[in-house]
């Protein structure tokens, strides 16, 4: 297997901030696995951001206080939620719902689709927010649809720094989908499904190319649910790469 760690550690990076905590974040990888060649969604950033400007990239980001309160439908895979505790300071399921959570509403935010169940009506409350307008479209976030596949953190002494944990999910689990979310003045301008090789043509930031690859030999591997999580972080100078 490629040793990503050598790509990741080799990238250039502007360290010119005092060190700060990383902070919780998650992303959704959504697979197509209906044809021949499995597709991701991509989103390309909007040119003014700040960050990672015109790169593509999952919808994610980080965690909000709504998202330890919002309900939902089923429960994270429990292997899943042992691993996203591993490597924790303060490991809950709490903490694991919400980072699934979180990564279901920046999908919605970002993107217009909203994964879960229309079957139970629309839940009679919601955080303020995006997840009152989530709830508004009569539809339960579906946490069993969600598995988690990677895991890493930005090096020290950058301008952002996040703890980003990615999950994956089918595109089958979409419930219903809002229009006109992605343009010219939105946070992603462009949505694409793109198969493996094409994505990895994009201009990605490297841990999003690194974290494609993994997905890719993950899903050679029959994506079965015990097959490891890979945790990327920076150990004095050098990104390692541990299993979860």
């Amino acid at each position: 297997m490629t040793d990503h760690t050598v790509t990741l550690t080799q990238a250039e990076r502007a360290r010119t901030t005092a060190n700060q905590r990383p902070k919780d974040a998650a992303t959704m990888m959504i697979l197509d696995r209906s044809g021949a060649r499995p597709k991701v969604l991509m989103g390309k950033r909007h040119a003014g951001h700040k960050f990672m400007p015109g790169k593509y990239v999952f919808p994610g980001g980080r965690v909000d206080a709504g998202d330890r309160l919002m309900a939902a439908t089923g429960a994270v895979p429990q292997i899943c939620e042992d691993r996203l505790g591993k490597r924790c300071l303060r490991p809950s399921a709490a903490k694991a719902r919400a980072l699934a959570l979180a990564a279901i509403r920046e999908t919605f935010e970002e993107t217009g689709l909203l994964f879960g169940s229309d079957e139970f009506g629309a839940p009679e409350t919601a955080p303020a927010g995006s997840w009152s307008d989530f709830a508004a479209q009569g539809v339960f976030p579906d946490l069993s649809a969600v598995t988690f596949v990677a895991r890493a953190i930005t090096p020290p002494r950058r301008p952002k720094r996040f703890d980003t944990r990615f999950f994956a999910i089918d595109a089958s689990a979409v419930a219903k989908r809002i229009d006109g979310i992605i343009g010219p003045d939105s946070e992603l301008v462009d949505l694409v499904w793109v198969d493996f090789d094409e994505a990895k043509e994009l201009d990605l930031p490297t841990i999003t190319k690194v974290i494609i690859q993994e997905v890719e030999a993950r899903i050679e591997g029959g994506f079965a649910p015990y097959l490891p999580v890979p945790f990327y972080w920076e150990k004095r100078g050098s990104f390692v790469r541990e299993e979860l």
